[in-house]
């Protein structure tokens, strides 16, 4: 198997995991996960969204959130922002990268943020060039990168074109989505190796959900197609609010259990991120999808009954 000595994982849970929940999570309760999340060797974290509060109400403390963490140096503190409204919120609040999104299929574009795909490109052109007469670099969303509810299949082309035009306009790294779970390891590995021979030096991040219990195995395609960064969310909490079903983001412990297991490094410590998942779990109030919180590491052996 030809896989990477190393990779980059970065972790979702307080945007991606938060937004779906009903329950107001406390914002001093938001501040210490990231925080905690910061002791744990990651290099990059999505620490909120500068959404409508109206629309998202989970998010409406994302300044404070943003302005309160512990910077720990090396780590990039990144926010979702839809839009220059949001872009600009988030500039002033002082984080350090910006997180744009838009789907690749046309209803579920409209469905999300009510717009087209070109109408889309324009506005995000717009967030670009904000960023950097601030200095702050952008990596693009693109959603329902491997399937559509409401369409069916995404056509690969498309989805290169599109990441490529971004590319162009300024980008620093392209996120493929699985918004919807709809993804399996032979498309991964098609476009993954396909986009990466035509553009090398990209930046390309995976984003995964479980919903059809194929992440894992999705992320091992994208291993063999050349990607090197993914995203997870702690406990697997989250999920799309637009796509039907499409609940449960890949736990990041579980993706961080398997790489580790197969030699990869992450550089992240999976004992801590084990017992702040579960930690996550009692915040939440209810049992969450991962794994490898439950079962523990590989290397956690057992005495043997009656011994």
């Amino acid at each position: 198997m030809l896989l990477p000595e190393e990779v980059n994982v970065i972790d979702v849970v307080c945007r991606d995991g938060f937004q779906m929940e009903k329950e107001f999570i406390p914002t001093e309760e938001k501040i210490n996960i990231v925080n905690q999340l910061s002791q744990l060797g990651f290099k990059r974290l999505q620490v909120t969204a500068f959404v409508s509060p109206k629309a998202v109400p989970q998010m409406k403390d994302a300044a404070e959130v943003v302005r309160n963490i512990e910077r720990k140096p090396g780590i990039e503190y990144s926010a979702l922002t839809p839009n220059m409204k949001g872009a600009s919120a988030a500039i002033e609040a002082g984080v350090d990268a910006l997180d744009v999104f838009m789907s690749v299929s046309e209803s579920h574009n409209k469905a999300n943020i009510r717009m087209s795909v070109a109408d889309s490109v324009n506005a995000i052109g717009e967030v670009i060039s904000l960023a950097e007469k601030h200095d702050k670099p952008v990596v693009i969303n693109l959603a329902t990168c491997f399937g559509c509810p409401f369409e069916g299949d995404v056509p690969k082309d498309n989805v290169i074109k599109l990441a490529e035009d971004f590319l162009k306009m300024g980008v620093e790294g392209i996120v493929f989505a699985d918004t919807t779970g709809m993804a399996n390891p032979r498309q991964v590995y098609e476009l993954t190796s396909e986009f990466l021979a035509r553009n090398p030096k990209a930046n390309t991040i995976l984003h995964f959900h479980n919903t059809r219990n194929v992440a894992l195995a999705n992320i091992l395609a994208g291993l063999q197609g050349g990607v090197i960064n993914y995203e997870g969310a702690l406990g697997g909490l989250g999920g799309c609010p637009f796509a039907p079903g499409a609940s449960g983001n890949v736990p990041t412990e579980d993706v961080v259990g398997m790489l580790e297991e197969t030699g990869i490094s992450t550089g992240i410590n999976l004992e801590g991120l084990i017992g702040l998942a579960q930690y996550l779990e009692k915040v939440i109030g209810r049992t969450l999808p991962g794994q490898v919180m439950k079962a523990g590491r590989v290397c956690d052996l057992h005495p043997m009954p009656g011994a």
